[in-house]
């Protein structure tokens, strides 16, 4: 190898090495970005109560909808309280009733680690996003404003959060993980608005669990503040 031929060996090298620490760089700035937005936001939030409204739907069709009073209690963690009460289904009698109790019993097991799998992941946690960067395991597209996290919590799932740069707020956050086998593939999708202060907060909350055909549909609205 010449000595012109070396040259432009170590020139396109550490040009490399610069874009490399370069795109390092701009993935911490947004990652530090993104912790202090969370940090703020969270403690806007304390300050609101609302009413969170949940859907069920299986296989297309829509089994149940609930309502709930929600604040932030003493310790931090979010409190509801149901609003009314539906009715107790009729009970079914004789075999046909053991059987439809075999079966709600195992879709609210299911659903049960579905929701012990998805508190994994929301609300987004920066210690986790700065783990997944530090192993490696996150990438950001400028041009979308996206970070993306690969087995982010488990291997082969995937999160993907847009944040915009100007506002300083996350505005969607998406899931793609599984349940016990890539087969059994639950997907998450969050949006976030902005109430008239500048507080963000999560506006609608899609959960699809495709091996059962189950979507959980929960909407945030009617924001004002605890106590007011």
């Amino acid at each position: 190898m010449n000595r012109a031929t070396l040259a432009i060996y170590f020139l396109s090298t550490a040009a490399g090495w610069s874009q490399d620490a370069g795109a390092k760089a701009a993935l911490q700035q947004r990652i530090g970005e993104i912790k202090q937005s969370i940090a703020q936001n969270q403690a806007q939030l304390k300050r609101y109560a609302w009413t969170e409204t949940t859907e069920i739907a299986v296989k297309g069709e829509d089994k149940k909808r609930t309502q709930a009073d929600c604040k932030y209690g003493p310790d931090g963690k979010v409190q509801k309280t149901p609003i009314g009460s539906a009715p107790p289904p009729a009970q079914k009698r004789g075999l046909k009733g053991k059987v439809v109790a075999k079966k709600v019993g195992e879709m609210k097991e299911y659903m049960d680690r579905v929701g012990s799998l998805i508190h994994r992941y929301v609300p987004p946690d920066p210690q986790d996003m700065q783990a997944s960067f530090q192993a490696g395991k996150a990438t950001l597209n400028p041009g979308a404003a996206q970070l993306v996290f690969t087995d982010y919590a488990k291997p082969g799932d995937k999160v993907t959060l847009t944040f915009d740069p100007a506002t300083k707020k996350i505005r969607t956050f998406v899931v793609a993980t599984y349940l016990d086998e890539p087969k059994d593939v639950v997907n998450l999708d969050v949006s976030f608005s902005s109430l008239p202060d500048g507080t963000s907060h999560v506006e609608t909350t899609v959960l699809d669990a495709t091996a059962k055909q189950i979507q959980v549909r929960t909407t945030n609205g009617e924001y004002h503040k605890a106590g007011g």
